[in-house]
């Protein structure tokens, strides 16, 4: 199929509608939905037999943001707005430890099990209640959503609140993750809120704070690369842990930078974030096997981590995004052929006809590695954004 003529556009339009709501939602709306202690199950085997009860705390977020959205912006249907005040609910309830602090897994019933230093599950939490307060009209979500927004910035942004992963007395660093999870949630709080304050700044303000330290201390046009993590100045650490660039990771920043310049019509935006995809395509397409590489060294060099020439869902469904925004946006026909290659890659790899929904991770060939459907990373949020945004992005 070929988005560059109608009727490749609407044939494309039908394979995003049908895959979200013909498969993807019904798939974890059957087996992912706790009717029992609430929220959601996300360790599914192949056929959505549970496997581990065990909750990500993040997952209730991403969960209840993907249902409500799909409220918000398909169809009033009863029961995605249950689904999503499922995942609302079982946060109030169970999210949070005695310091306020989100938990990330949790029992089934909501006892903690492990609270990591990441604020992550923040900034999820931010964007379901957002998109839920649209949804049922809740205030308290509303607040609640500026309350974990806040609670983000706080820890990521504020020197020393987090603890550090290194010690940064030998070697310190940041990281380009942070700043785009305040330019995604500061995105969906806007859309769903309006332009709020939150820490003495409006929810466009932190977006072009947060652009404006990527493109600053992250992106390198001497190496034409995105860096995930720099030294304090913006500078290359030359080790393992600085050299190593992670392409769907990179693409999805793209597309978060690239949509702002569509919602605002700026142009500037736009080429940076077509930058970004230019560069980071490059950088992780495979040549040989087709699919996103997972890891790759800044310098070419051999990279530390075993999984670095998997295949996982979610950089390819980043990259379906990326370059299907970047064709409409510019019409150059190198974006839908890059969006042709890694659509056509992915939905032969990754679907599962037999029991629906994707599998996550697959071999450098595209065989599957594990057939599992779910964990404590993989749940309904990648896979059904990016067919709700590509499917709404061509219609």
């Amino acid at each position: 199929m070929d988005v560059t003529t109608p009727e490749g556009r609407s044939a494309h339009a039908e394979t995003y509608r049908n895959a979200l709501l013909g498969d993807v939602i019904p798939f974890w709306l059957r087996h992912g939905l706790d009717r029992e202690h609430g929220g959601y199950l996300t360790a599914l085997d192949r056929d959505g037999i549970v496997i581990d009860t065990d909750k990500s705390i993040w997952f209730q977020g991403r969960g209840a943001w993907t249902f409500a959205t799909l409220f918000n912006t398909v169809e009033r249907n009863p029961a995605w707005l249950e689904a999503a005040r499922s995942g609302v609910a079982f946060l109030r309830r169970h999210g949070a430890g005695p310091d306020g602090k989100l938990y990330f897994t949790v029992t089934r019933d909501g006892r903690p099990l492990r609270m990591r230093r990441y604020v992550y599950s923040e900034s999820f939490a931010a964007m379901a209640n957002a998109a839920y307060a649209k949804a049922a009209g809740d205030g308290r979500a509303a607040e609640d959503a500026i309350r974990f927004f806040d609670t983000y910035l706080d820890y990521s942004l504020t020197p020393g609140r987090m603890p550090a992963k290194v010690e940064l007395a030998t070697r310190p660093t940041k990281g380009v993750g942070p700043l785009m999870f305040s330019l995604l949630t500061a995105q969906e709080l806007r859309e769903q809120l309006g332009d709020v304050t939150v820490r003495g700044l409006t929810c466009t303000e932190w977006i072009d704070w947060s652009i404006g330290e990527i493109e600053r201390d992250f992106l390198k046009p001497e190496h034409e690369a995105l860096m995930e993590i720099v030294a304090p100045d913006g500078s290359v650490i030359d080790h393992f842990d600085g050299r190593q660039l992670n392409p769907g990771h990179a693409i999805e920043c793209a597309w978060f930078v690239m949509h702002e310049g569509k919602v605002r019509g700026d142009q500037r935006l736009v080429r940076l974030g077509l930058t970004i995809l230019d560069w980071m395509w490059k950088r992780g397409w495979d040549e040989e096997f087709g699919g996103i590489l997972y890891f790759r060294d800044l310098r070419g060099l051999p990279v530390q981590d075993y999984w670095h020439d998997m295949k996982f869902w979610w950089p390819h469904c980043e990259a379906i995004i990326a370059t299907l925004l970047a064709w409409t946006l510019t019409g150059d026909e190198k974006y839908a052929r890059w969006h042709r290659q890694v659509h056509d890659w992915s939905f032969r790899h990754f679907p599962d006809p037999e029991f629906g929904e994707w599998y996550g991770y697959l071999h450098r060939d595209g065989r599957v590695s594990v057939r599992l459907k779910g964990n404590m990373w993989k749940g309904p949020f990648h896979l059904p954004r990016m067919l709700w945004y590509c499917w709404k992005l061509l219609e």
